[in-house]
Protein backbone atom coordinates (compact mmCIF):
# COMPACT_ATOMS: atom_id res chain seq x y z
CA UNK A 1 0.00 0.00 0.00
CA UNK A 2 2.80 2.50 1.08
CA UNK A 3 5.21 1.46 -1.74
CA UNK A 4 1.72 2.04 -4.23
CA UNK A 5 1.29 5.46 -2.54
CA UNK A 6 4.79 6.80 -3.50
CA UNK A 7 4.32 5.50 -6.76
CA UNK A 8 1.37 7.63 -7.09
CA UNK A 9 2.39 10.35 -5.65
CA UNK A 10 5.68 10.12 -7.77
CA UNK A 11 3.54 10.55 -11.40
CA UNK A 12 1.12 12.97 -10.60
CA UNK A 13 3.92 15.13 -9.14
CA UNK A 14 6.59 14.71 -11.68
CA UNK A 15 5.27 12.27 -14.33
CA UNK A 16 2.10 13.90 -15.81
CA UNK A 17 3.68 17.69 -16.03
CA UNK A 18 6.65 16.46 -17.78
CA UNK A 19 4.58 13.97 -19.93
CA UNK A 20 2.14 16.68 -20.75
CA UNK A 21 5.39 18.79 -21.24
CA UNK A 22 7.09 16.69 -23.37
CA UNK A 23 3.58 15.93 -25.55
CA UNK A 24 3.25 19.83 -26.03
CA UNK A 25 6.80 20.06 -27.64
CA UNK A 26 6.55 17.31 -30.01
CA UNK A 27 3.05 18.77 -30.78
CA UNK A 28 4.61 21.76 -31.44
CA UNK A 29 7.77 20.71 -33.31
CA UNK A 30 5.69 18.80 -35.66
CA UNK A 31 2.62 21.73 -36.10
CA UNK A 32 5.52 24.55 -36.31
CA UNK A 33 7.57 22.35 -39.19
CA UNK A 34 4.70 21.60 -41.04
CA UNK A 35 4.21 25.59 -40.95
CA UNK A 36 7.21 26.01 -42.16
CA UNK A 37 7.01 23.44 -45.02
CA UNK A 38 3.36 25.46 -46.04
CA UNK A 39 5.30 28.40 -46.19
CA UNK A 40 8.10 27.61 -48.92
CA UNK A 41 10.91 26.73 -45.84
CA UNK A 42 12.60 23.60 -45.27
CA UNK A 43 12.06 22.55 -41.57
CA UNK A 44 15.15 20.41 -41.53
CA UNK A 45 17.19 23.17 -42.35
CA UNK A 46 15.84 25.76 -40.08
CA UNK A 47 15.90 23.39 -37.19
CA UNK A 48 19.61 22.66 -37.86
CA UNK A 49 20.39 26.82 -37.88
CA UNK A 50 18.03 27.02 -34.60
CA UNK A 51 20.31 24.40 -32.68
CA UNK A 52 23.26 25.97 -34.03
CA UNK A 53 22.34 29.36 -33.07
CA UNK A 54 21.87 28.03 -29.71
CA UNK A 55 24.70 25.54 -29.08
CA UNK A 56 26.88 26.26 -32.00
CA UNK A 57 29.46 26.49 -29.07
CA UNK A 58 29.86 26.74 -25.06
CA UNK A 59 30.30 31.03 -25.78
CA UNK A 60 27.22 31.29 -28.08
CA UNK A 61 25.36 28.63 -25.36
CA UNK A 62 26.63 30.42 -22.34
CA UNK A 63 27.09 34.28 -23.77
CA UNK A 64 23.17 33.87 -25.72
CA UNK A 65 21.01 31.17 -24.96
CA UNK A 66 21.56 31.14 -20.47
CA UNK A 67 21.67 35.24 -20.88
CA UNK A 68 18.06 35.13 -22.68
CA UNK A 69 16.83 32.63 -20.33
CA UNK A 70 17.98 34.32 -16.95
CA UNK A 71 15.19 36.99 -16.90
CA UNK A 72 13.00 34.10 -18.38
CA UNK A 73 13.67 31.83 -15.13
CA UNK A 74 13.02 34.75 -12.92
CA UNK A 75 9.90 36.19 -14.32
CA UNK A 76 8.54 32.46 -15.43
CA UNK A 77 9.10 31.64 -11.09
CA UNK A 78 7.11 34.95 -10.63
CA UNK A 79 3.86 33.50 -12.59
CA UNK A 80 4.33 30.03 -11.48
CA UNK A 81 4.21 31.12 -7.78
CA UNK A 82 1.40 33.35 -8.54
CA UNK A 83 -0.42 30.92 -10.55
CA UNK A 84 -0.12 27.99 -7.53
CA UNK A 85 -1.75 30.57 -4.94
CA UNK A 86 -4.68 31.42 -7.55
CA UNK A 87 -3.41 34.27 -8.38
CA UNK A 88 -3.76 35.38 -12.03
CA UNK A 89 -0.98 37.58 -12.63
CA UNK A 90 -0.29 38.55 -16.19
CA UNK A 91 1.66 41.81 -14.99
CA UNK A 92 5.31 40.30 -15.02
CA UNK A 93 6.20 42.70 -17.85
CA UNK A 94 5.10 45.56 -16.07
CA UNK A 95 6.79 44.39 -12.94
CA UNK A 96 9.86 43.88 -14.76
CA UNK A 97 10.12 47.17 -16.21
CA UNK A 98 9.39 48.93 -12.38
CA UNK A 99 12.39 46.69 -11.65
CA UNK A 100 14.63 47.84 -14.06
CA UNK A 101 13.24 51.57 -13.23
CA UNK A 102 14.30 51.61 -10.16
CA UNK A 103 18.01 49.36 -10.37
CA UNK A 104 19.15 52.25 -13.29
CA UNK A 105 17.80 54.94 -10.63
CA UNK A 106 19.74 53.69 -7.96
CA UNK A 107 22.96 52.84 -10.61
CA UNK A 108 22.93 56.70 -11.46
CA UNK A 109 22.10 58.76 -8.04
CA UNK A 110 24.82 57.07 -6.18
CA UNK A 111 27.70 56.21 -8.95
CA UNK A 112 30.90 56.48 -5.63
CA UNK A 113 29.00 54.10 -3.44
CA UNK A 114 31.20 50.39 -3.70
CA UNK A 115 30.23 47.77 -5.23
CA UNK A 116 29.45 45.80 -2.20
CA UNK A 117 26.70 48.08 -1.31
CA UNK A 118 25.24 49.63 -4.83
CA UNK A 119 25.09 45.99 -6.36
CA UNK A 120 22.77 44.65 -4.04
CA UNK A 121 21.00 48.41 -3.52
CA UNK A 122 20.41 48.21 -7.00
CA UNK A 123 18.74 44.78 -6.80
CA UNK A 124 16.88 45.66 -3.49
CA UNK A 125 15.10 48.21 -5.11
CA UNK A 126 14.46 46.18 -8.39
CA UNK A 127 13.05 43.82 -6.11
CA UNK A 128 10.74 46.31 -3.94
CA UNK A 129 9.49 48.15 -7.24
CA UNK A 130 8.31 45.03 -8.75
CA UNK A 131 6.23 43.99 -5.69
CA UNK A 132 5.14 47.53 -5.17
CA UNK A 133 3.76 47.38 -9.00
CA UNK A 134 1.39 45.12 -8.12
CA UNK A 135 -0.22 47.48 -5.22
CA UNK A 136 -2.35 48.73 -7.65
CA UNK A 137 -4.33 45.14 -9.09
CA UNK A 138 -3.90 43.81 -5.32
CA UNK A 139 -5.84 47.24 -3.83
CA UNK A 140 -8.29 47.01 -6.77
CA UNK A 141 -9.03 43.16 -6.51
CA UNK A 142 -9.59 43.76 -2.41
CA UNK A 143 -11.01 46.62 -2.21
CA UNK A 144 -13.09 47.16 -5.58
CA UNK A 145 -13.61 43.09 -6.61
CA UNK A 146 -11.85 43.92 -9.72
CA UNK A 147 -10.09 40.57 -11.32
CA UNK A 148 -6.40 40.76 -11.42
CA UNK A 149 -6.02 39.71 -15.12
CA UNK A 150 -7.83 42.80 -16.79
CA UNK A 151 -5.32 45.23 -14.14
CA UNK A 152 -2.30 43.42 -14.57
CA UNK A 153 -2.57 43.84 -18.03
CA UNK A 154 -3.69 47.20 -18.11
CA UNK A 155 -0.31 47.97 -15.54
CA UNK A 156 2.27 46.66 -18.08
CA UNK A 157 0.90 49.49 -20.42
CA UNK A 158 1.61 51.91 -17.63
CA UNK A 159 5.00 50.80 -17.19
CA UNK A 160 6.51 50.67 -20.89
CA UNK A 161 4.45 53.91 -21.14
CA UNK A 162 6.26 54.97 -18.72
CA UNK A 163 9.51 53.97 -19.17
CA UNK A 164 9.29 55.68 -22.89
CA UNK A 165 8.54 59.28 -21.22
CA UNK A 166 11.17 58.73 -18.88
CA UNK A 167 13.91 57.89 -21.35
CA UNK A 168 12.87 60.30 -23.58
CA UNK A 169 12.46 62.99 -20.49
CA UNK A 170 13.76 63.13 -16.45
CA UNK A 171 16.29 60.60 -17.85
CA UNK A 172 17.85 60.80 -20.66
CA UNK A 173 21.13 60.93 -21.53
CA UNK A 174 23.17 64.21 -20.76
CA UNK A 175 23.75 64.63 -24.38
CA UNK A 176 19.77 64.56 -25.21
CA UNK A 177 20.10 62.40 -28.66
CA UNK A 178 19.30 58.65 -27.87
CA UNK A 179 15.79 57.98 -26.02
CA UNK A 180 17.55 56.05 -23.33
CA UNK A 181 19.54 56.50 -19.74
CA UNK A 182 23.51 56.96 -19.28
CA UNK A 183 25.17 53.71 -19.08
CA UNK A 184 24.81 52.76 -14.49
CA UNK A 185 28.06 52.83 -12.75
CA UNK A 186 30.37 50.29 -12.63
CA UNK A 187 30.01 48.80 -9.19
CA UNK A 188 26.19 48.50 -9.90
CA UNK A 189 26.91 45.73 -12.49
CA UNK A 190 27.01 42.07 -12.15
CA UNK A 191 30.17 40.47 -12.54
CA UNK A 192 30.65 38.24 -15.64
CA UNK A 193 31.50 34.66 -15.52
CA UNK A 194 34.37 33.81 -17.50
CA UNK A 195 35.18 36.01 -20.76
CA UNK A 196 31.86 35.72 -22.35
CA UNK A 197 28.42 37.89 -21.79
CA UNK A 198 26.93 35.21 -19.06
CA UNK A 199 26.57 37.32 -15.80
CA UNK A 200 25.99 36.36 -12.21
CA UNK A 201 22.17 36.91 -12.49
CA UNK A 202 22.13 32.81 -13.89
CA UNK A 203 23.21 31.20 -10.60
CA UNK A 204 21.53 33.72 -8.82
CA UNK A 205 18.02 32.75 -11.14
CA UNK A 206 18.84 28.75 -10.43
CA UNK A 207 19.30 29.52 -6.28
CA UNK A 208 15.85 31.62 -6.43
CA UNK A 209 14.50 28.84 -8.57
CA UNK A 210 15.74 26.46 -5.85
CA UNK A 211 14.44 27.73 -2.70
CA UNK A 212 11.23 28.58 -3.84
CA UNK A 213 10.86 24.81 -4.87
CA UNK A 214 11.72 24.10 -1.33
CA UNK A 215 9.32 26.50 0.38
CA UNK A 216 6.16 25.38 -1.43
CA UNK A 217 7.19 22.09 -0.84
CA UNK A 218 8.45 21.94 2.64
CA UNK A 219 7.26 25.09 4.35
CA UNK A 220 3.64 25.89 6.08
CA UNK A 221 3.65 28.63 4.33
CA UNK A 222 4.10 26.93 0.97
CA UNK A 223 1.40 24.02 1.98
CA UNK A 224 -1.09 27.57 2.42
CA UNK A 225 0.29 28.59 -1.02
CA UNK A 226 -0.73 25.55 -2.56
CA UNK A 227 -3.91 24.91 -0.37
CA UNK A 228 -5.28 27.89 -1.27
CA UNK A 229 -4.34 28.12 -5.27
CA UNK A 230 -6.74 24.38 -5.09
CA UNK A 231 -9.42 25.95 -2.94
CA UNK A 232 -9.52 28.49 -1.41
CA UNK A 233 -12.75 28.15 -0.15
CA UNK A 234 -11.73 24.92 1.25
CA UNK A 235 -8.42 26.31 2.56
CA UNK A 236 -10.74 28.94 4.53
CA UNK A 237 -12.91 26.24 5.93
CA UNK A 238 -11.17 23.21 6.60
CA UNK A 239 -7.61 24.31 6.72
CA UNK A 240 -8.45 27.75 8.80
CA UNK A 241 -6.38 29.61 6.43
CA UNK A 242 -6.07 33.54 5.93
CA UNK A 243 -6.92 33.54 2.15
CA UNK A 244 -6.34 37.12 2.06
CA UNK A 245 -3.05 36.89 3.80
CA UNK A 246 -2.03 34.04 1.74
CA UNK A 247 -2.90 35.92 -1.47
CA UNK A 248 -1.56 39.47 -0.91
CA UNK A 249 1.90 37.98 0.00
CA UNK A 250 1.86 35.62 -3.00
CA UNK A 251 1.31 38.50 -5.29
CA UNK A 252 3.97 40.76 -3.60
CA UNK A 253 6.25 38.00 -4.27
CA UNK A 254 5.68 37.26 -7.53
CA UNK A 255 6.21 40.79 -8.29
CA UNK A 256 9.00 41.10 -6.15
CA UNK A 257 10.62 38.11 -8.73
CA UNK A 258 9.91 39.81 -11.69
CA UNK A 259 11.29 43.25 -10.58
CA UNK A 260 14.60 41.42 -9.70
CA UNK A 261 14.28 40.20 -13.41
CA UNK A 262 13.92 43.66 -14.44
CA UNK A 263 17.12 44.94 -11.74
CA UNK A 264 19.16 41.55 -13.51
CA UNK A 265 18.83 42.72 -17.15
CA UNK A 266 19.77 46.14 -16.68
CA UNK A 267 22.94 45.41 -14.31
CA UNK A 268 24.00 42.20 -16.41
CA UNK A 269 22.93 43.16 -20.07
CA UNK A 270 21.78 46.39 -21.11
CA UNK A 271 23.94 48.70 -18.16
CA UNK A 272 21.40 51.36 -19.12
CA UNK A 273 17.26 51.84 -19.58
CA UNK A 274 15.64 52.11 -22.79
CA UNK A 275 12.20 51.93 -24.73
CA UNK A 276 11.71 47.77 -25.41
CA UNK A 277 14.27 46.76 -22.94
CA UNK A 278 11.84 43.42 -22.84
CA UNK A 279 11.50 41.64 -25.85
CA UNK A 280 8.28 40.51 -24.51
CA UNK A 281 10.02 38.43 -21.32
CA UNK A 282 6.90 39.16 -18.93
CA UNK A 283 4.41 37.52 -21.64
CA UNK A 284 6.49 34.42 -22.37
CA UNK A 285 6.76 33.68 -18.77
CA UNK A 286 3.06 32.67 -18.58
CA UNK A 287 4.51 29.98 -20.99
CA UNK A 288 7.29 29.20 -19.40
CA UNK A 289 5.20 28.84 -15.93
CA UNK A 290 2.60 26.34 -18.39
CA UNK A 291 5.09 24.38 -19.77
CA UNK A 292 7.06 23.69 -16.26
CA UNK A 293 3.81 22.79 -14.81
CA UNK A 294 4.23 25.34 -12.22
CA UNK A 295 6.73 23.59 -10.99
CA UNK A 296 9.79 26.30 -10.11
CA UNK A 297 12.54 23.41 -10.95
CA UNK A 298 11.09 22.25 -13.97
CA UNK A 299 11.02 26.30 -14.73
CA UNK A 300 14.58 26.41 -15.22
CA UNK A 301 14.38 23.67 -17.85
CA UNK A 302 11.26 25.42 -19.56
CA UNK A 303 13.06 28.82 -19.42
CA UNK A 304 16.31 27.19 -20.96
CA UNK A 305 13.93 26.20 -24.04
CA UNK A 306 12.22 29.04 -24.67
CA UNK A 307 15.87 30.68 -24.39
CA UNK A 308 16.74 28.45 -27.11
CA UNK A 309 14.18 29.11 -29.22
CA UNK A 310 15.02 33.05 -28.91
CA UNK A 311 19.16 32.46 -29.57
CA UNK A 312 18.28 29.80 -32.48
CA UNK A 313 16.06 32.84 -34.01
CA UNK A 314 18.50 35.11 -35.42
CA UNK A 315 20.69 32.08 -36.90
CA UNK A 316 16.96 30.59 -38.65
CA UNK A 317 16.86 34.61 -40.58
CA UNK A 318 20.44 34.74 -41.66
CA UNK A 319 21.09 31.10 -42.32
CA UNK A 320 17.49 30.15 -43.78
CA UNK A 321 15.36 33.39 -44.00
CA UNK A 322 13.06 32.19 -41.64
CA UNK A 323 11.60 35.70 -40.26
CA UNK A 324 12.43 35.85 -36.73
CA UNK A 325 8.44 36.01 -35.91
CA UNK A 326 8.01 32.28 -36.86
CA UNK A 327 9.76 31.87 -32.98
CA UNK A 328 6.60 33.75 -31.57
CA UNK A 329 4.19 31.69 -33.29
CA UNK A 330 6.33 28.54 -31.84
CA UNK A 331 5.57 30.04 -28.39
CA UNK A 332 2.26 30.33 -28.93
CA UNK A 333 1.95 26.38 -30.70
CA UNK A 334 3.52 25.16 -27.15
CA UNK A 335 0.99 27.17 -24.99
CA UNK A 336 -2.00 25.88 -26.83
CA UNK A 337 0.09 22.18 -26.72
CA UNK A 338 0.86 22.39 -23.51
CA UNK A 339 -2.70 23.54 -22.49
CA UNK A 340 -4.04 21.13 -24.79
CA UNK A 341 -1.57 18.02 -23.38
CA UNK A 342 -2.29 18.83 -20.14
CA UNK A 343 -6.33 18.61 -20.22
CA UNK A 344 -5.86 15.36 -21.91
CA UNK A 345 -3.99 13.66 -19.59
CA UNK A 346 -5.93 14.82 -17.10
CA UNK A 347 -9.24 13.46 -18.35
CA UNK A 348 -7.35 10.17 -18.97
CA UNK A 349 -6.54 10.05 -15.40
CA UNK A 350 -10.18 11.09 -14.71
CA UNK A 351 -11.05 8.19 -16.84
CA UNK A 352 -9.01 5.61 -14.57
CA UNK A 353 -10.54 6.74 -11.53
CA UNK A 354 -14.54 7.08 -12.53
CA UNK A 355 -13.50 3.24 -14.06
Amino acid sequence: MIRRALRARFRSRWIGPLAAGAVALLAAALLAAAGLALAGYEPIAAGRALVSGAFGSWERFASITLVRATPLILTGLAVALAFRAGVWNIGAEGQLYAGAVAAVWVGLTFPGAPAWLLLPGAMAAAAVAGGLWTLVPVGLKFRAGVGEVITTILMNFVAIHTVAWLVHGPLQEARGVFPQTDAVALAARLPRLGSGRLHAGFPVAVVLAGALWWLLRHSAWGFRVRAVGASARAAAVSGRIHTGRVVLGAFLLSGMLAGLAGGVEVAGVTFALYENLSPGYGYTAIAVALLAGLNPVAVLLAAGFFGVLQAGAAAMQRDVGVPAVWVSAIEALVILAVVAADRFLRRGVAGKGGG
